[in-house]
Formats: structure tokens, C-alpha cells, sequence
């Protein structure tokens, strides 16, 4: 027997059902991708932080921050601002969840480096590299939740947009058809190559210069760190769609993600969570320090010590964390800020990375808004002291970031939220892809290792591009 739970929500009956035979959500994905603000958050590295994948469908609200314009559901709202209105949403529509699932109620959606650059009030003498809008919250009506470890798909259906039970029939069905093949998805494997042309938005010798007069800042005390961007502009011909499946395949990722916004695509193979609450419960992992995966096992575990053991790296690594811990010390009960990992090594395909692990707890009286208005955006991609790293970042860097370096991930009705750092992220616009690279700069950064480091970065997504 399917397991089932029904909940009466004001005027709506949830209905949460367990799908009797497993499909892997990516495979329900290339069928439910075609319906229109259907998003995928995708765990491809099933890990201890990639549990869970996340399809939300069937759309009821959906928030566009666009400059000063504030629309929902497109009709643009004088009245309030996109702040007012989502903290005013969550406080009034709050919705329990006793299913032991991530999310059955709530929102996906991404907030740009930029939103959390004006929210700072840091200006910008950029222009934008790309234009999209600077945050989009959807909320969803229904819900498919994999279970990675486990191997087990949930459907959830809030009975918003039509009848809870007429939703989860027809998604069974739908499933059961993609099970038998009798829907055809995009066909896996692509051999042949696409060609592609890269435009970076600085020369080396301009990049280098830049990291240069980064490390003056630092030598000047300004700041003690700071993170430096280079943007490339591609041209190919391949299909959002069809690089978001190559790069899950070849890149795994934790906190990755497939989001059509019509206009624009997103396609992310991020390995940075940067916050995630639970019970008011919070955690953020920061990264610092990456080397490439060596060609040999021999090779591979001296790029591992070598990283373990760099003295650069560790520094700059606990400068973050310093900062994630000020950070969530503004909104965290006093004494619950707690470092629980400083210096691990992640591997991924194409690099190693060093990462911490802060935990807190959130105070009383608090939601996720009060979380991202005192963390956003994350220390890790910004420098410390946060505000004058921004200030720095504006002036060197040769464009808007936009999307890199935000967060994508969910919220939702009962308080929780999980976002990314935007990294190994493209945005594809206009027939053209998008994606940043960069590193944290210190006092002792090298400036040819630093610029190689974007480039292998940028390694796994241009791959998947071609």
C-alpha cells in the first residue's frame, strides 16, 4: 500500500502520497519540464547534503523583484514592496509540516547578488551583463520530493489551483506512463560536440591586475578578504535543457538546478549550500580553497593534501567563517552559534574543496526573512568586512554579477528554507549562456594561480556547453 497523509488546510486538503514503484525525479523531469514555471532543485550528488530533489508544478503566486518594479502574479503593486508583501505572506499563511519531507507547502525561486548588493546599499557603477530579474519567488501548488537515499518519490498536491485528488491521480498516471514509455523524454547522450565561442569580460593581464590592486586594498587595511569575478559570454548552439543533463551527469552536485522562466534559463551544478533552516534550526557551509582532480590517483591525493594542508587556504577559509559567525550571531540565540566542521575536504568531478560548517539557532520571533536580511549574500562570496569587500568588488570587477553569487533554493509555509550559493551556474538568454568564475583574494594570492583557478572553475560547465 502507498503510504498517504491527508491534512485539511483552511478551505484545501493536502494530500502527500508515496509513488508505489521509485523513478529517479530527473527522469519525471524531462516530461513535467515542458509545463510552464515547472523548476527542478536537483541533488544529482546524493550525499549528506544532497538528500532530496525537488519539482515544483503547478504555480498559484509567483513574486518578480524587476528594479523598483514589484509584480505578482505580473500585475505590478504600489501598495507594498517585495519584502513587506513575502514577510506579510509567510507570517499570515504559515502551514505545518508533520510529514518528515523537506517541503509540502512553499516557494522556489532565487535571489541575484545584485538584489542582496542594493539590499546592503552598496551602489553599482556597473552595468549589467545580463538582465534578469534581481529575485523570483514561485509558489506551488504541487510537489515531487525524491528521496535520493531512500529511493522514494512523494507526491503532493495542496488542492489550490484545482481538486488535491484530481492532481495526484493525474500526476500517478503521468508517471506510470513515463514508467512504461509511453512518453518520451529528451533522449539521453549527445556524442557529438557543439562548438562554442568564449567572450570573458576581462584580458589575463586585466584580471591579474585587478587581483593586484585587490591585494593593495587588503595590504592597506581595508579589507581582510575578498572575492574576485571574471563573467564569460558563450555562444552554442546546444539546448539549456541538454547542458543542465550533461552537466548533472558529468559534474554531480548537491544543490543543483534546472529553473524556465521563459525568457531565461538557469542551469546550476552548485556544491555550496549557504543556508539551510529546519525548526529554526540553521546551518551554513561555506567554501574556500579549491585544486583541480589530478589526472592519476597519485596525482589526485597530492592535490587533496596540498589543499589540506595550505596554510592560504585555511586562513581564508576562517576569515569566512568568522563572518558567517557575526552574521548569524544578529539573529541567532546567544551562545547557539557553534562551528562544527573548520577545514574538510569535498571532492567533486573536476576539483576539491575545502569547506567549514556553522550551526545556530534562530531567536524567537524571527522567520526566514529576518535569516536572509542579516546573511545575504554569503560572506563566502563576498570578502570581510562584507560591506567594504562589496564596495571593492564594484570597483574592480568589469560588470553586474546579477544571478552569480545569489542563491537559488525553496522556502517554505512552515518556516524552513534551503538556498545555494550561485556558483557552476549559467544563465542562458537570447541564445547566449552566462556564468561567473572566481576565488577568494588574500594578502598572500598568487595572481597567475588565481586567474588559472577561474578557469578550472569554469572547466565542468564549459564542457557541458560544448
Amino acid at each position: 500500500m502507498a503510504e498517504e497523509w491527508q491534512k485539511q488546510t483552511g478551505s484545501t486538503k493536502r494530500i502527500v502520497k508515496k509513488l508505489e514503484e521509485y523513478l529517479p525525479a530527473s527522469e519525471l523531469f524531462r516530461y513535467f519540464q515542458k509545463e510552464a514555471d515547472c523548476v527542478f532543485l536537483d541533488s544529482s550528488l546524493v550525499n549528506q547534503l544532497g538528500r532530496y530533489s525537488i519539482i515544483g508544478r503547478k504555480p498559484y503566486q509567483k513574486l518578480i523583484r524587476d528594479g523598483e518594479r514589484f509584480t505578482i502574479n505580473g500585475v505590478p503593486q504600489k501598495e507594498t514592496t517585495f519584502e513587506e508583501y513575502l514577510r506579510s505572506y509567510l507570517n499570515s499563511h504559515v502551514d505545518k509540516n508533520d510529514t518528515g519531507l523537506p517541503v509540502v507547502s512553499g516557494a522556489i525561486g532565487y535571489f541575484s547578488y545584485d538584489y542582496g548588493r542594493e539590499r546592503q546599499q552598496v551602489t553599482s557603477a556597473n552595468q549589467d551583463i545580463v538582465s534578469i530579474p534581481e529575485a523570483v519567488l514561485t509558489f506551488y501548488d504541487s510537489f515531487l520530493v525524491e528521496d535520493c537515499q531512500k529511493k522514494e518519490i512523494y507526491l503532493i498536491a495542496n488542492g489550490i489551483t484545482e481538486s488535491a485528488e484530481k492532481l495526484i491521480k493525474e500526476t500517478e498516471e503521468i508517471c506510470n506512463r513515463i514508467r512504461n514509455k509511453k512518453i518520451a523524454g529528451r533522449e539521453a547522450g549527445h556524442p557529438e560536440k557543439n562548438e562554442i565561442a568564449v567572450f570573458p569580460n576581462f584580458e589575463k593581464e586585466e584580471y591579474k591586475q585587478a587581483v593586484a590592486d585587490m591585494i593593495e586594498y587588503i595590504i592597506e587595511g581595508d579589507i581582510y578578504i575578498a572575492n574576485m569575478t571574471q563573467q564569460l559570454t558563450i555562444e552554442s548552439q546546444k539546448a539549456p535543457l541538454d547542458v543542465f543533463y550533461d552537466l548533472r551527469e558529468a559534474n554531480p552536485s548537491p544543490f543543483g538546478g534546472y529553473l524556465d522562466y521563459g525568457e531565461y534559463q538557469i542551469v546550476c551544478a552548485s556544491p555550496e549550500r549557504f543556508l539551510k533552516m529546519k525548526d529554526h534550526k540553521v546551518n551554513t557551509r561555506p567554501i574556500k580553497g579549491t585544486r583541480k582532480r589530478g589526472e592519476t590517483p597519485e596525482e589526485d591525493q597530492k592535490m587533496r593534501e596540498e589543499l589540506q594542508n595550505s596554510g592560504k587556504d585555511q586562513s581564508e577559509l576562517l576569515m569566512i567563517v568568522d563572518l558567517e559567525r557575526n552574521d548569524l550571531n544578529r539573529v541567532c540565540k546567544p551562545g547557539s552559534v557553534k562551528v562544527t566542521e573548520l577545514f574538510t575536504v569535498e571532492e567533486y568531478a573536476t576539483v576539491f574543496h575545502l569547506v567549514s560548517d556553522i550551526e545556530g539557532e534562530l531567536q524567537d520571533g524571527k522567520n526566514v526573512c529576518d535569516l536572509l536580511e542579516a546573511t545575504f549574500p554569503g560572506g563566502s562570496i563576498t570578502g570581510a568586512p562584507k560591506y567594504r569587500a562589496m564596495e571593492i568588488i564594484d570597483e574592480l570587477e568589469h560588470g553586474k554579477r546579477n544571478l552569480y553569487t545569489g542563491s537559488i533554493g525553496y522556502l517554505t509555509l512552515d518556516g524552513a528554507c534551503d538556498f545555494n550559493i550561485v556558483i557552476r551556474t549559467a544563465v542562458h538568454k537570447d541564445g547566449k549562456y552566462y556564468l561567473g568564475a572566481g576565488g577568494g583574494i588574500t594578502a598572500e594570492s598568487d595572481l597567475e594561480f588565481e586567474y588559472e583557478e577561474t578557469l578550472q572553475k569554469a572547466k565542468a560547465l564549459l564542457e557541458a556547453l560544448r
